[in-house]
């Protein structure tokens, strides 16, 4: 530890973040000399050259790319750690309500247990689920809402972020569905009529092009804006759905509590990348004790999450 300087964790951050030595340096407060020199120590040190040059401006390498978003989480985390102790909270008396912007699938999947463990430690805290239909970084910067919880997309350079857990994309059809008769080949499925989920109008995604690459297209019949409604279609059609894994297990344990599941989810027969699951917010927050604490209990509540999903995908 005696030769590692966090400072240059930090620089590291800005500097991907902004794109730019210049930026970098007014983020940071230094000037553009002194973080020119921070960037060669920290070509030195990664042993790669991070930033290079295209055109006017900076472009990242490939290990910087890699970097970025674990460089990130890394630097809140030293900015948290080293901060003041949260003095004087008092959860047991804390009035506040909290605005966090999510789309349905978390919510229906989360949502509920985030408010139970809230009610137990700060019974009048109060949480407001708010609908999400964008990315748009502006209710964070006007402060309309206190946390954003998705896929990490375009977003501001200063809008904090930490990952929660990784998801997964599966297959839904309803309970006796042909589908589900003999192995799930990328032909079947592709065969079968489909209800998509969008909030933007796209009929296509990741999984179209796994199955492009097979010379292969899926038949799309619907499109619906969330998680709640493709299932519901899925329930009462032969239409398959596409949910993540977190949203179906949330709602077969809930159908468990009652009767027999009326849908079977199944691994998809194409490969697809994982979804990260992040929590961002204003840096105007990050020293705020409630704010912190809020992001400590989401943070807990979807890694015990992300945990029994682990345990139900070994399983299946």
């Amino acid at each position: 530890m005696a030769d590692t300087d966090l400072n240059l964790l930090t620089a590291l951050d800005a500097l991907l973040a902004e794109g730019s030595v210049a930026g970098a340096a007014r983020r940071l407060g230094l000037s553009a000399s002194a973080m020119s020199r921070t960037l060669a120590r920290l070509r030195a040190a990664t042993g790669d050259p991070l930033l290079v040059r295209a055109g006017r401006g900076l472009v990242p390498t490939p290990h910087a790319a890699l970097l970025q978003a674990r460089v990130g989480e890394l630097a809140h985390e030293v900015r948290a750690v080293l901060q003041p102790a949260a003095e004087g909270l008092d959860l047991a008396s804390l009035d506040r309500v909290f605005t966090i912007r999510a789309n349905e699938g978390f919510v229906d999947a989360l949502a509920g247990r985030l408010v139970a463990a809230a009610r137990l430690a700060a019974p009048r805290v109060r949480l407001r689920f708010a609908p999400k239909p964008d990315k748009d970084v502006r209710p964070l910067r006007e402060g309309l809402i206190d946390l954003e919880i998705g896929v990490l997309g375009a977003s501001g350079p200063e809008v904090r972020v930490q990952a929660l857990f990784r998801d997964y994309f599966v297959g839904v059809v309803r309970r006796g569905h042909a589908l589900m008769a003999g192995e799930i080949t990328p032909e079947r499925y592709a065969a079968c009529a489909h209800v998509v989920t969008s909030r933007r109008g796209r009929w296509d995604g990741p999984v179209d092009e796994a199955l492009a690459a097979l010379g292969l297209r899926r038949h799309v019949v619907a499109m619906v804006p969330g998680f709640p409604a493709a299932l519901a279609m899925a329930c009462t059609t032969d239409l398959v759905a596409l949910v993540t894994h977190s949203f179906i297990r949330a709602e077969q344990e809930r159908w468990l509590e009652t009767a027999q599941a009326p849908v079977e989810s199944f691994p998809l027969p194409v490969r697809t990348e994982a979804i990260r699951i992040s929590q961002l917010w204003h840096p105007r927050l990050d020293a705020d004790p409630a704010h912190r604490w809020l992001r400590g209990l989401l943070h807990s509540t979807c890694r015990a999450w992300h945990h029994g999903l682990e345990e139900s995908r070994e399983g299946d």
